[in-house]
């Protein structure tokens, strides 16, 4: 026969578990890897000509090397968005490779990480978003429910914009 405090131990070990299954998370749990453009997959470069950047799309090895079409993307997966202002030429007009592209100089402006972690529990899922500064510091005072809302509307494609259709190319 149980006493009381057993049964209240087990009811708070329970409900331990139960906390911890549904963490909240927050920029601050969302870290900038180090040296992550020399051992992450840049999978995509996006011009922006409306703003004059290039967007460099980053994912890590380990989420690269088991993501499948059609599936959510896996625990752990942590994608990267880093920002550059494209080159321009004396009259401020966007100059182009060989190929047409946009080119990025070398100094990177903002990063945007987004990762996913199963024991979080957010808006979107399992990811959450932070915003680093050039220097590679956590920007202060980030109302990140943009990201939020923005993301939510690819719920289909497990809250990302571009990596997931990256992976069903990938497929093909």
């Amino acid at each position: 026969m149980r006493t009381s405090y057993q049964v209240f131990a087990g009811s708070c070990f329970i409900a331990v578990i139960f906390m911890g299954s549904s963490l909240r998370a927050g920029p601050e749990d969302v870290p900038l890897p180090p040296n992550y453009q020399t051992s992450f997959v840049n999978y995509l470069d996006v011009d922006r000509y409306d703003r004059k950047r290039v967007r460099k799309m980053y994912v890590n090895p380990e989420a690269q090397a088991i993501a499948k079409a059609g599936a959510p993307l896996p625990n752990g997966t942590v994608l990267i968005m880093e920002d550059h202002d494209a080159r321009t030429d004396a009259a401020g007009n966007l100059t182009r490779d060989d190929n047409g592209r946009l080119i990025a100089l070398a100094p990177v402006g903002n990063r945007f990480v987004m990762m996913k972690n199963d024991t979080w529990s957010t808006d979107n899922g399992n990811w959450d978003y932070a915003w680093y500064q050039k220097d590679g510091t956590l920007k202060a005072d980030v109302k990140y429910q943009g990201c939020f809302d923005c993301h939510n509307n690819r719920q289909e494609r497990d809250f990302t914009f571009t990596y997931w259709k990256f992976v069903s190319d990938q497929a093909k």
